[in-house]
């Protein structure tokens, strides 16, 4: 099992828009399991069996989830895999595996590379014109903003255009200090979520917000996009940009599962 899903999650573009630039089709694998369910408890871990043996992970761990209902998700992926088997289709369990193999061994680390989105987060960077953009970007993420300001002590300061400006040390080490960092495994899980989310949204503090209950999953997803929707809503939409976005809402859904299963 273990040759067929190094085969299956590693050697594939999982990104449609990335296989179309290789020039090359994805080679999906033929399904090899009748069934896919959860298994019985582990040490507070729900494993994924497919026919009765559990998955495992490129670098041979058990795919396991902290919460039933994860397990159960990871498990529907599985079983909604038709003849052949498609990674594309399969956005949580990569994620547990990006969590089981990478996040829980190095997790300071992870929680450094989120915090590095703060020096350069995404919602201090604002248009100077036109007056429509710039009002959207302070209605979508001003109260995001004064939640940091608020809730965490962290005080941002705005900038016009892309010209690098420095974050005060304050703001950037008090809201550093609501990245979860800790070994227990639950943290851990959301450490890895709130890492794809910053990744996909080029905000940690949308991710923050959100892991927070502050703003909601759409909501953080259009405050995310909102200089891509303004400039589709001139010029028009842009159809790659759209199957590409379709890809990495999955991702983020995948993402806000996990956090929303671990809290």
């Amino acid at each position: 099992m273990r040759e067929i899903f190094e085969n299956i999650f590693e050697q594939e573009p999982l990104d449609p828009m990335e296989a179309a630039r290789r020039a090359a089709r994805p080679r999906l694998r033929r399904r090899f399991y009748k069934q896919a369910l959860v298994g019985p408890e582990q040490s507070g871990r729900f494993p994924v069996l497919l026919d009765g043996r559990p998955v495992r992970t490129p670098a041979r761990r058990v795919l396991a989830a902290p919460a039933y209902a994860l397990a159960e998700a990871i498990a529907n992926e599985w079983s909604a895999q038709g003849e052949k088997i498609d990674p594309a289709t399969m956005p949580l369990t990569r994620l547990a595996s990006t969590i089981i193999d990478g996040v829980a061994e190095v997790p300071l680390a992870v929680a450094d590379e989120v915090a590095k989105y703060l020096s350069s987060d995404l919602l201090c960077y604002r248009a100077d014109a036109p007056e429509g953009l710039v009002a959207r970007q302070a209605e979508l993420w001003d109260p995001v903003l004064a939640w940091a300001r608020d809730r965490l002590g962290a005080r941002f300061v705005l900038a016009q255009g892309v010209t690098y400006v420095a974050q005060p040390d304050t703001a950037l080490a008090a809201a550093r200090a609501a990245i979860p960092d800790a070994t227990d495994e639950r943290e851990i899980w959301k450490l890895g979520a709130l890492s794809s989310i910053a990744s996909l949204t080029g905000s940690a503090l949308l991710a923050l917000a959100l892991a927070h209950r502050h703003i909601s999953a759409d909501a953080t997803w259009d405050a995310a996009h909102l200089d891509e929707d303004w400039q589709m809503a001139q010029w028009g939409r842009d159809e790659q940009a759209l199957e590409r976005r379709a890809f990495r809402r999955a991702e983020f859904d995948a993402a806000v599962m996990v956090l929303q299963e671990t809290r």
